[in-house]
């Protein structure tokens, strides 16, 4: 058995429990509310979601236990996985541990290398430059939608290149959410009543059809733009799934340019559709759908996501504003953001960490013990579904101070170091940690700064409610642009100080 430590007493169980149900109407109803009410009742907790038990760990140490130090006791796995499995397949996300994630990782790690990403950040800055500069003065907009178009559609050119059809951007957009809150009610609900022929079930499963066959399209159109485009560097993707799984940065020695067949008027799938591991060959179709929708779901539930959350804090706050403002006019000089200006932003970097911390991205993860397991005390059998929440983690006030304020400063090297970095699990932790997180830091430094510069954007509608779908998202956020002009350094210079 693993951890074992003394003696060993059963898991509390969280009250509220109803028959038939079990605490799956407080998963329903408050599910946010209902995870951080459960760190009182100790550092792991069983809760029942219909007839099934699950054990909710509640300490980061613990967590950490599962994901990194005895993580071959616990297994990519439980209702989530299992109900994301539907419509991702085995993506990287969802796949089982063993030979075959370890393929997949491997064969796309190159696509998540520093200099490939920085090849294409200067056309990602155009694109988000020009999409941004549509918008109308004075005018609300939803920001929360804004900023998944925005992560999507500059994804999608990452992704496939140019020329997609613009039907498959309009329906994966309109697909998505409805697909994300039909995985959520999978998740929560007795598996019998999942499998049972109710139009809500029927439903879920024609989206999902629906977008495979969108991908397939994607697919098709990216092989015939490779066919007649010539060889030249390929992008990487503009979002990163939470915990899918891999490092940040590819294997020394990683192609970035010509080697792997891409494409300037394609993109990053070209490295997948030449992939070949010399074992069991290149991605087949399926292999090579699921991939793409992992990826593509990544752009939209935690990039997006954390964005409009981010913007929300900063039209709440003048001097987060003022200081954001001081850095890009500091860096920039009044001229547009460039591709080398990005890692020199690291107030900007400190805000779009905390906007992580408060905001999720994702609320709950589940893991499946191999082997009976003791996790702190308590036995756990083998099978069971393992659940940890980074939005409970990322609000533990043993951790961190005034957990419910918006407080990038927290963030600062000296102030950092007294927080413990398991508690901070917005991309996840050891083997199945987020292998394209430096990507989507710079994706979202590009989206924020390219947007913070140009724009002021003022609340016009109440303050949104965090809403746990897939990731922690507001509820409705309406939000009116105004123009502002970015300092030069003659006039940041000429101001007294």
């Amino acid at each position: 058995m693993s951890g074992i430590s003394g003696t060993s007493a059963a898991a509390p169980t969280a009250p509220g429990r109803l028959p038939l149900i079990g605490h799956g109407h407080q998963l329903a109803r408050r599910p946010l509310e209902f995870m951080d009410s459960l760190r009182s009742q100790g550092s792991v907790v069983k809760i029942l979601i219909g007839p099934t038990a699950a054990y909710v760990v509640t300490d980061p140490a613990v967590t950490r236990r599962v994901l990194v130090t005895e993580v071959d006791a616990f297994a990519k796995g439980g209702k989530i996985i299992d109900a994301l499995r539907v419509f991702f397949g085995d993506g990287l996300a969802t796949i089982a541990d063993g030979d075959l994630h370890l393929k997949h990782r491997r064969l796309m790690q190159p696509m998540f290398n520093k200099a490939h990403i920085a090849t294409r950040g200067d056309v990602m800055i155009s694109h988000v430059r020009a999409a941004t500069e549509a918008w109308a003065e004075g005018v609300a907009r939803d920001t929360y939608e804004d900023m998944n178009d925005l992560t999507l559609s500059t994804f999608l050119v990452a992704l496939f290149g140019s020329g997609l059809p613009g039907h498959v951007e309009g329906e994966f957009q309109s697909l998505m959410p409805a697909i994300m809150r039909g995985t959520i009610r999978q998740t929560i609900l007795p598996g019998w009543v999942t499998k049972l022929p109710l139009p809500a079930n029927r439903a879920h499963e024609q989206r999902v059809a629906r977008l495979r066959a969108l991908i397939d399209q994607a697919i098709d159109h990216h092989r015939a733009q490779l066919a007649t485009a010539p060889d030249t560097s390929a992008g990487p993707p503009a979002g990163c799934p939470a915990h899918t799984g891999g490092s940040t940065d590819g294997p020394a020695g990683s192609s970035t340019g010509d080697s792997t067949g891409n494409s300037s008027e394609g993109g990053l799938f070209s490295t997948l559709l030449t992939a070949d591991d010399p074992e069991t060959g290149p991605f087949s179709r399926q292999q090579l759908q699921d991939e793409a929708i992992t990826l593509l779901t990544g752009a939209i539930e935690t990039t997006g996501t954390t964005l409009a959350w981010t913007l929300y804090e900063i039209s709440r706050n003048a001097e987060i504003e003022r200081r954001l403002h001081d850095e890009l006019d500091a860096v920039c000089g009044g001229r547009p953001l460039r591709q080398e200006d990005v890692g020199s932003l690291p107030y900007m970097r400190s805000v779009l960490k905390e906007a992580m911390r408060m905001y999720g991205p994702a609320w709950l993860v589940t893991r499946t013990t191999t082997r009976p397991v003791v996790l702190d005390g308590h036995p756990i059998p083998e099978g069971a579904d393992v659940v940890y929440s980074p939005y409970v983690h990322q609000h533990d006030p043993d951790v961190y101070a005034d957990p419910k304020t918006f407080d990038p400063d927290r963030w600062e090297p000296e102030r950092a170091k007294s927080i413990d970095r398991t508690s901070f699990l917005a991309f996840g932790d050891g083997r199945r940690k987020c292998i394209g997180e430096e990507f989507a830091w710079t994706e979202l430094l590009i989206v924020l700064a390219t947007v913070v510069q140009r724009w002021r954007l003022t609340l016009t509608s109440a303050p949104p409610r965090p809403q746990a779908i897939v990731t922690v998202k507001p509820d409705k956020l309406s939000m009116t642009p105004q123009l502002r002009v970015p300092k030069t350094t003659e006039e940041k210079a000429e101001q007294p100080a």
